[in-house]
Parts: structure tokens; sequence; C-alpha cells
């Protein structure tokens, strides 16, 4: 089993709520989008009452747009339900200083019912579902993600007052591994990974990339709930501290049209020894096992895009010739391929090229599990290595290219039904419904500028 030490104790917290050094708690959970909503406590209300019986939130946190707006369709919170409360409960194992937030300390929760039952819908529910599954087979998963983002000198009430336009972006050219072109920058990173670190992620580096002021800034893999928790934390730090800074960055999928922000999820799974469940004396050094679970991959990744890619944004990524994926393909480390195989022992893993910076980790996570049980169960056989470019591969499946096309494809998926349930498929089905409604109705600039004067 993983190590779940926390990085911060409650019998700690206790003794820095007496001599003054913390005053709040904030108690969060992910949303349908990924997004830390919750409460900010008087550390001392958290310690006398919160912590022995959790808290409540109203339950139309997951079911509401991206605005923030009711919308209807979500059979778990509506009007007619009277949107009543559901039931936060902490996890201890999160509790962890937020050092951005002088004096402040998080933690995720899980979501209940005022029965016990937990909300299935929610993201960290549907992630431990299928940590369950694995561990009826003595499995557990580790993951790492990679998550890019694009930092700009504008402050965020600058960027949305302009509307979003003629930002200006920390770098002005390509810095991808460039020393100099991090080092633009390197008072915000800097204080994003100490201060990540004293947040108890264990950061590894920090990169240039692609984009004009596009970075990435790596943490080492952890069991699968502590990463998707950590990858949480990281992204609303990050940008508060970005915030603090008088800039702004952004995770979303496709900012412009160079080079969008990727999020490739990295999974090995060990056994309950600690063996590398996927090491073997396959080709490549793979398993049967890691075979199987990588045919499931590929056999789901169409059917499941909408865990990958949530967005009608998310959809632009894939280009060919930018890095983000077009063919449904697996290749020895091969970055024109959605799957890539990397590491060898150990560290043999799969990485998921799909997912943007605008993924929700825990469905995402989630999501590759269930593929990869769904291709143990079935013993599927892997397809054949790609090796060349597969933005060439002629006669080969491509990834859905819309939001549209993604949750037709989730609808009809008996697979996903099988590994979630019917509630969890029409409650992300209808959150899909609900953006692409919007998007269809909405009047861009694009359309202004194409149509204002020459149509």
């Amino acid at each position: 089993m993983p190590d779940r030490t926390p990085p911060l104790t409650v019998d700690e917290l206790r003794r820095r709520a007496d001599d003054g050094s913390i005053d709040t708690v904030v108690v969060a959970f992910a949303d349908m989008q990924g997004r830390l909503q919750g409460k900010r406590f008087a550390v001392r209300h958290f310690l006398d009452d919160v912590l022995g019986h959790g808290t409540e939130g109203c339950n139309y946190l997951l079911a509401v747009d991206a605005d923030m707006n009711t919308v209807d369709g979500f059979k778990m919170s509506s009007w007619d339900l009277g949107y009543g409360d559901f039931a936060i409960h902490p996890d201890l194992d999160t509790l962890r200083f937020t050092p951005w937030n002088e004096g402040s300390v998080l933690l995720i929760a899980d979501l209940a019912w005022h029965d016990g039952a937990p909300v299935a819908p929610a993201p960290r529910q549907i992630l431990r579902r299928q940590l369950d599954r694995l561990a009826d087979r003595g499995w557990t998963p580790y993951v790492g993600t990679e998550l890019e983002f694009i930092v700009f000198r504008d402050s965020y009430e600058e960027a949305w007052s302009s509307g979003y336009r003629e930002l200006t972006p920390a770098n002005q050219y390509n810095i991808d591994y460039s020393i100099l072109g991090t080092g633009r920058i390197e008072p915000l990173l800097r204080r994003i990974r100490n201060e990540m670190g004293d947040a108890g992620m264990r950061v590894e580096s920090a990169k240039g990339e692609c984009n004009l002021g596009q970075h990435e800034i790596a943490f080492r893999y952890e069991d699968a709930l502590t990463t998707c928790d950590q990858h949480s934390v990281y992204k609303t730090g990050a940008k508060e501290i970005a915030s603090q800074e008088g800039m702004s960055l952004t995770f979303m999928a496709k900012y412009n049209e160079r080079e969008g922000n990727s999020c490739h999820i990295h999974l090995s799974v060990r056994d309950g020894d600690g063996a590398p469940v996927f090491a073997g004396d396959r080709p490549g050094g793979m398993s049967e096992v890691m075979e199987h679970f990588l045919a499931g991959q590929l056999a789901a990744l169409r059917e499941f895009s909408l865990l990958y890619a949530p967005n009608i944004n998310s959809y632009k990524r894939y280009q060919p010739g930018s890095f983000a994926p077009t063919a449904v393909a697996w290749g020895p480390d091969n970055r024109t391929c959605a799957l890539r195989v990397v590491g060898h022992g150990h560290s043999l893993r799969l990485e998921n090229r799909m997912p943007g910076g605008d993924v929700n980790p825990y469905l995402a996570v989630a999501g590759m599990i269930a593929a990869g049980l769904h291709g143990v169960e079935q013993k599927l056989a892997l397809p054949e290595r790609v090796t060349g470019n597969a933005y060439d591969l002629d006669g080969i499946a491509h990834v859905p290219t819309t939001l549209r096309e993604a949750a037709e494809l989730w609808n009809d998926s008996a697979l996903a039904r099988e590994a979630f349930g019917e509630d969890v498929v029409k409650h992300y089905l209808n959150m899909a419904r609900v953006e692409q409604e919007a998007y269809d109705s909405t009047v861009t600039d694009w359309e202004r500028f194409r149509s204002f004067e020459r149509m």
C-alpha cells in the first residue's frame, strides 16, 4: 500500500493554532471541472466542530456550468429538489500547509449524502471506485501528471477587463528547455516550486515550453489519489501565487493557435509487495498484464475521451505536428502517438498524451484505470506498435475532434456504463450538453471579424 502519511498532522495543527501561526483551515473538494470548491474556517471552529463532524455545502456545486449558473438536466440537484446540501468530510491524510496564504492550511474532502452514501458523480469518488477495483487484485496505481501553463505579465483583473486580448506573454519566443527563458520569470517559478514543496509536494523541476510564456513544473509521481489531490492543490495555488505577483497564468488547453497546454498522465501499477506489474519478458520489457492494460487504453480511448478532454476548447489541441495526438495508436517513446510507453523495470509505464491542462485529474485517471482493467479482464490483444510518424497513419481510428463527438461516444458506451454506472454516465453527459449548448448559442469574435463588413 502507498504511504499516506499526511504532510501535516492534526496534533501539529493544534499546536500551531495555540501559538497563533495558523488561523484558517480551508476544506475543499474538486468539482466537475476539477476546481477546488469549499469553505474557509476559523481554526478553532474547525478543531472544535468540523474536525469531528464535517461540514455541508449546497449540492448544486456538482450541477452547475463553468460560470456557476444553475442548469437543468442533473438528476442529483435541481430546483424541483430544492437544491439541498450534501455532507463534506475532510480527509485528514490530505492536511497540508498552503504557504502562499499566510496562516492557512488545507484539506481535500469527500462528499456524501446525509444517509452516509457517497456522492457517486463526485470526481474523487469516481476515482476511489476504480482504485477499489484495482485493490481487489492487490494492485496499486502510481501516477504522475505533467501540467503546462502559459504565464502573462498582466494581472487576472487586467486580463478580464481586456477580454483576454493583447495580453503580454512572459516570454516573447520559444523557450523550450531554455535556461535563459525560464530565468526571465524565475522569481515566480521559484515561489511556486518552493511553496508547493512546503505544502508537502515533491517538486522535481521546471522547464520552458514552446508557446510564448509557456512553462511546466514537474512533481514526483505518487499513488493515484495523492497525485490527483496534489494536482488540484497545485493548480489553485499556482494561480493564487501568480495573482499575488501581479501576473496571471492559464492552464486552458488551447489559448491560441500555437502549442496548447498539455497534461500528460503517466501511470504504472505495483502489486502488494511493491513489484512492478507492468514489467516482464515480453517485447519492450512488458508483462502480459501490461500488454492487456495498454490494449484496453486503446480500445476505450475514443469512448472515454470526455474524461480526458472535457471542454469545447480541449479538442482544438489535436492538430497534426502539434505534439498533441490525433491517432489512436501506441508506440515506445513515440510522442506522435496518443499512448507512449516509457521507462523500464520499476519505471516502466504508459503515458496518456490526450489530456490537456484543463483536465480533471480524478476523472482522467479513473478512465485510464477502467480502460486498463477492461483490457486485462477481456485479455485484449495489443495492436502493433508505431515507431514512425503517427500523424501520417492511414486507416487508423482518430481521436474525437469535437466535444459533441466525444459526448456521443460516451453516451453510446456500454463500457462506460459498466465501469462507472448509469448515474455517472448521465451526469457527465449532461455536463457536456450544457457546455455544447452554451457554445452553440454564443456569437464569437471570429464571427464578427469574419462577417461584420465582408458578408
